[in-house]
């Protein structure tokens, strides 16, 4: 498992109709705490303002407990939810899995977990049909049917689910809708899918259909950030297979499925170990981090069934030692 030093600075994220003085409001409230703040971002999508805020909180003059308080009325007066994530509230992370119909992907996060490889708890499983309660159910671990008799579902009910089990990481191991910028901005780099498509290649429904109709040769699946645009979130790992000639939809998930499951818990373990950052839209590991055991792409015997040459440059460096021995030879 890769591990590696965690970040000590607290998060703090701030989800709410968009309006004037927001970000003055609360870096104001920080301020006046003795709270530097390392990093702001702030966005606004459909009318939902989001801003996520690292800070040191070492120095601060207030406890932690007067903290919240503070901001917790700040928070009433504006009209927006204001979160505060200390960096050593608990020694083990929470996570939700988000499913729809396909167990696979569960199934791979439940087994590492249960083998001890994962390094957080599976809190809960949420998802927007009933039918992957028995698998929740065998490994004991609550589950909740959000959705209607169509599967749409209930996001009030999901983020309160959400803040109920405390969760620190959502996975969405196959969950098949489209999360609103009103979850994914509470969220913010906290929430991993995984696709069955080399992104940005083939995003969106039906990916392995839509491999077979461009007749690609080499296809693949990525695990990545959610962002409010659809599977355009930063890309943390992939896996590649190759097409077989006239293949089915149903033969690339068989042969899909399995690298599904292996890049979404390989990306897991990366954020958990807070191996992995984003930075203007790309992830890079830690410069601190031993990568010898970690697979963002491909096996690394790939790289050496590659042809190395000829490569621009080596023709001329050719051409001039020949004419060398030319002119020697005379």
């Amino acid at each position: 498992m890769v591990t590696v030093k965690k970040h000590k600075l607290t998060e703090i994220t701030v989800v709410g109709d968009d309006d004037t003085g927001l970000i003055a409001n609360v870096t104001s409230l920080l301020f006046e705490r003795g709270i530097n703040i390392e990093d702001l971002d702030q966005a606004v999508r459909e009318g939902v303002f989001r801003m996520t805020m690292h800070v040191d909180t070492s120095e601060m003059v207030c406890t932690e407990e007067k903290l919240r308080e503070d901001v917790d009325e700040l928070s009433d007066d504006l009209g927006v939810d204001i979160q505060v994530r200390f960096p050593a509230e608990r020694e083990t992370q929470t996570m939700a899995v988000l499913v729809t119909k396909e167990s696979h992907c569960l199934e791979a996060i439940f087994e590492s977990w249960a083998n001890g490889d994962l390094g957080a708890d599976v809190s809960v499983v949420i998802g927007n049909h009933p039918d992957l309660r028995p698998l929740a159910e065998k490994y004991d671990v609550p589950f909740h049917d959000i959705g209607d008799e169509k599967g749409t579902p209930d996001e009030d009910h999901m983020l309160d689910l959400l803040q109920e089990y405390e969760v620190d990481l959502v996975v969405l191991a196959r969950y098949m809708r489209i999360l609103s910028p009103d979850v994914v901005f509470r969220y913010e780099n906290r929430i991993i899918n995984v696709h069955p498509s080399l992104l940005p290649a083939f995003p969106g429904a039906s990916a392995y259909m839509q491999a077979i109709e461009e007749g690609v040769r080499i296809a693949g699946v990525t695990a990545h950030y959610v962002t409010t645009d659809l599977d355009q979130g930063p890309i943390i790992t992939q896996r590649a297979f190759n097409v077989p000639d006239d293949a089915s939809e149903e033969e690339l998930q068989r042969i899909g499925q399995p690298l599904e499951a292996e890049a979404l818990i390989e990306a897991i373990k990366l954020h958990l170990n807070d191996a992995v950052s984003v930075h203007r839209g790309r992830t890079k590991l830690r410069d601190d981090l031993d990568t010898g055991d970690v697979q963002l792409g491909s096996p690394e015997v790939l790289d050496d069934a590659n042809p190395d040459r000829p490569i621009d440059g080596l023709g001329e460096i050719v051409a001039n030692q020949g004419g060398e021995e030319s002119e020697a030879d005379d």
